[in-house]
């Protein structure tokens, strides 16, 4: 599809072909409620105020955010998130079983349909319109008016369930998946989840699953029509039928991925933006990644320079592609021919690193720092040795124990939207001493102050004693330095 142009509206944009998608309405969706503004297509901003379409939206837990979309007829498909991650007694807990019934089915993780043109309507179980989808975060309509969706797959099955899968499958199941959406359809969350492997929908553990084998009422669900590596949290959803690039593009979907933070100790994923072909209103063949490069020399949340979320496309053709870390928009235009084919991003031009090594490593750890003066800012914790620092440097950055301290607090432990920074100084629980940090991370975090992800008791990993305390020595060094 060479040659391909990319910019910033505030520089030249050194991303490997971006993409072109986000969805421009003329709505904006809010926590509270979705209200309208009217516009025109010489409008910079909105004229006038505000007037409420639909409130009464679940604000809380796991996913509060109302994503939407619109069709011709002027239906607004709000996806409402699950409460919880898989509908368990007690959300994100090793071993512990689903609610049955899954009652936050009735207000929860499915996608409800209200009038656009219509205000003042009112949140209800009524209107409902799918159910079984976890968090639809991508909504489109094609140019038939078909609707599709792409989910959020369900988190932690190696942490909740370590008897059933071991760390590789956690980071690579389950898949993202691309559904069409119809009336009445159940899309199986939380019963099920679909294997990347098996290419179908499996039974959960929390509702009896057995790793992958059991199907059950699985089979009478409503599967996916494209599937996506795991993990990579798909943001944006857009059909293609602008008039600037090749033919081969027209009516296929553009997807952008926010990109992950539940694959470690593997690697990290998506932070990148695909295009997946389509043929009479169907996915046809593999997705490609159609730009790259997003995150930087990090894949990681707390670290990545950008993270793709939205995408549009104006009137010319070109593609949009925004970014929620640092508010940057990019614009992809196209000079060529129309018989182009589809083409893969080319490689970046950085090799984009993930903290947790790929290959063995030695048991006592690697410390480039050993021997210097640089020793000299690691305080230890009274009584605990440089051995069992060692170990707890391992167990966070989950070389060991299986435990996904690095996932949420960053590999630098500075941070991410899922964690708070823990070289900071900063007490949120406890009073940070020793014996606090070891309880807080026996007992995990189940309502955070600040983060809307709980923390599982011992970080979802199955660490003994030695383990669970060398790793709070760790987080006690780690948020002594600054003062040392």
């Amino acid at each position: 599809m060479a040659p391909i142009c990319c910019s910033s509206f505030f520089e030249t944009a050194k991303v490997l072909r971006p993409s072109r998608e986000a969805h421009c309405r003329n709505c904006i969706v809010e926590l509270f409620e979705t209200i309208r503004f009217i516009s025109t297509l010489s409008d910079v901003v909105p004229r006038g105020s505000p007037k409420v379409i639909l409130s009464g939206l679940p604000l809380t837990d796991d996913h509060p955010m109302h994503p939407f979309a619109i069709d011709a007829q002027g239906g607004l498909y709000v996806d409402l998130g699950s409460a919880t991650n898989s509908c368990q007694v007690q959300n994100r807990k090793p071993n512990s079983p689903g609610i049955q019934p899954c009652t936050e089915l009735e207000t929860r993780a499915g996608i409800w349909r209200y009038d656009a043109n219509r205000t003042g309507q009112k949140f209800s179980p009524a209107e409902r319109f799918v159910t079984g989808n976890r968090n639809a975060v991508g909504i489109a309509v094609d140019s038939a008016g078909k609707l599709f969706a792409i989910q959020h797959g369900r988190d932690q099955l190696r942490e909740n369930w370590p008897s059933l899968y071991t760390l590789e499958r956690g980071a690579n199941e389950p898949a993202e998946e691309l559904m069409e959406l119809e009336r009445g359809a159940d899309y199986g969350w939380p019963e099920c989840y679909y294997d990347l492997t098996q290419q179908k929908l499996v039974l959960a553990p929390e509702y009896g699953g057995d790793g992958g084998k059991a199907v059950g009422p699985c089979a009478q669900k409503r599967g996916p029509v494209a599937v996506f590596p795991a993990h990579w949290a798909p943001n944006a959803l857009l059909f293609y039928y602008g008039p600037q690039f090749p033919t081969a593009y027209r009516g296929g979907a553009f997807i952008a991925f926010h990109g992950s933070w539940n694959r470690a100790p593997s690697p990290q994923g998506g932070y990148n933006v695909v295009f997946q072909p389509f043929l009479d209103g169907k996915p046809t063949g593999k997705y490609v990644v159609f730009a790259a490069g997003f995150a930087g020399a990090v894949k990681e949340p707390g670290r990545a320079t950008h993270r793709p979320s939205g995408l549009a496309v104006g009137p010319d053709g070109a593609l949009y592609i925004t970014d929620d870390k640092h508010g940057r928009v990019w614009r992809v235009t196209y000079r060529g021919p129309a018989t182009a084919g589809i083409e893969a991003a080319p490689s970046p031009p950085f090799r984009a690193s993930n903290p947790v090594p790929k290959t063995a490593v030695p048991p006592e750890g690697v410390h480039p720092e050993a021997g210097s003066q640089a020793k000299g800012s690691m305080p230890l914790p009274p009584g605990v040795t440089a051995a069992q620092i060692a170990l707890g440097d391992r167990v966070f950055h989950g070389q060991q124990g299986g435990a996904t301290c690095a996932g949420c607090h960053g590999s630098d432990a500075k941070g991410t939207p899922l964690g708070p920074d823990l070289t900071s100084g900063k007490q949120l629980w406890g009073d940070g001493s020793l014996q606090s940090l070891t309880q807080i991370i026996t007992d995990g975090v189940p309502n955070p102050k600040e983060y809307r992800a709980p923390m599982p008791p011992v970080g979802g990993g199955q660490l003994s004693p030695a383990e669970i305390s060398a790793v709070a020595a760790y987080v006690w060094t780690l948020s002594h330095r600054s003062a040392h």
